[in-house]
């Protein structure tokens, strides 16, 4: 475990010998690439998206057309959603595995199923390539502020080689070990305690409005004695203003994080019937429309089953602007969590990463 200051406000240092690439350029992968960039890093930078290229081009990010452009690349940060997204830039023709020469290292950054990251472990060494997972908690803000919190596993070689750059882009490393899956399977489970708090939150504060309690009050008081972490002061903040939109975390991400972190439960014998009752919630809200709102958003909706109106405006308005157009996307069959071992693998098109 690695505690690094993220001295953010430090100059830009000279340029690095490092080559760095860095693939799916939401509002997370764009923070990677600007904040690795102001350190000196030379960044190459792609996505399938040619607007979200175009957003991140200054002095120092070169924008690539191609993947294949990566290929003089030593290290590759990729900031995908899903196991999907990141199967279809890795594998194939043209993906990362073909692309990067031996040595070089892909620093996944994504949630991912652990078994997909075991994959992508073997993939890369059949290529003398090297692999770290390294999942964030936090949001696209902490990003940007290099205030994550990151966890990484990997061999000790790729590790050396992405341990600078990762203690550059966050507050705290933590070094879990060599086997790459585990820090996907520690990243979900922090998003099941979260997911758990949010729930929680919303229904002790419905509670105390129902009952002619100021939620604010409530929220003041938790915060300010047993309940003051992080995680109740952030989203709880969020529940109390209904403050859903623009989101941190979409709705559909919540629910791919929850069903993966079941999935390895079911496979494990690991009962889990809170957080299958908080991603049957998840799953509400979707069927609500909320799909465009945050997470936190189960707070609206345990105050809506209580029969509360909203608080501010302001919510009603997120809501309208919220739709339906992600609703097929985390409703995906179970063999994207349970992938047949004979799959094989496919190349296609990237997604950006929205929280």
């Amino acid at each position: 475990m690695t505690n690094t200051p993220a001295n953010s406000d430090a100059p830009a240092s000279p340029q690095h010998p490092i080559r760095v690439g860095v693939v799916g350029l939401g509002r997370m992968g764009r923070a990677f690439a600007e904040n690795l960039c102001a350190d000196g890093y030379p960044v190459v930078a792609w996505d399938a998206a040619q607007a979200a290229i175009d957003a991140v081009a200054q002095p120092g990010i070169t924008a690539a057309r191609k993947l294949a452009d990566l290929a003089d690349c030593d290290v590759v940060l990729s900031s995908l959603p899903d196991d999907e997204a990141l199967t279809s830039v890795t594998t194939g023709p043209g993906g990362l595995v073909e692309t990067l020469q031996p040595g070089a290292v892909h620093i996944s950054m994504s949630t991912i199923s652990p078994a997909m990251s075991r994959r992508l472990a073997a993939w890369h060494a059949a290529r003398r390539q090297g692999y770290v997972a390294a999942p964030v908690l936090g949001n696209p803000d902490l990003a940007k502020a290099r205030t994550l919190f990151i966890l990484a596993a990997g061999p000790a070689a790729a590790m050396e080689k992405a341990k600078p750059l990762l203690d550059r882009l966050g507050q705290k490393l933590f070094v879990i070990g060599e086997d790459a899956a585990a820090a996907n399977l520690v990243k979900l489970a922090g998003n099941v305690l979260t997911a758990l708090t949010l729930q929680s939150m919303g229904e002790v504060l419905a509670l105390l409005r129902k009952s002619g309690i100021d939620p604010r009050v409530g929220f003041d008081i938790f915060t300010n004695s047993l309940f003051d972490a992080r995680v109740h002061r952030t989203y709880g903040g969020k529940i109390v203003e209904e403050r859903y939109s623009p989101p941190g975390m979409t709705v559909p991400l919540a629910v791919k994080d929850l069903r993966l972190a079941l999935a390895v439960a079911e496979s494990s014998s690991v009962p889990m019937p809170a957080t299958s009752l908080v991603h049957d919630r998840l799953v509400a809200m979707v069927a609500h429309g909320w799909a465009d709102l945050d997470w936190s958003a189960l707070g609206l909706l345990a105050a809506r089953d209580a029969g509360l109106p909203d608080l501010h405006p302001a919510t009603a308005q997120a809501e309208k602007g919220a739709t339906t157009r992600n609703f097929a996307a985390p409703v995906k069959p179970i063999d994207h969590v349970y992938p047949p071992s004979s799959s094989a693998p496919v190349n296609g098109r990237s997604s950006t990463l929205v929280a």
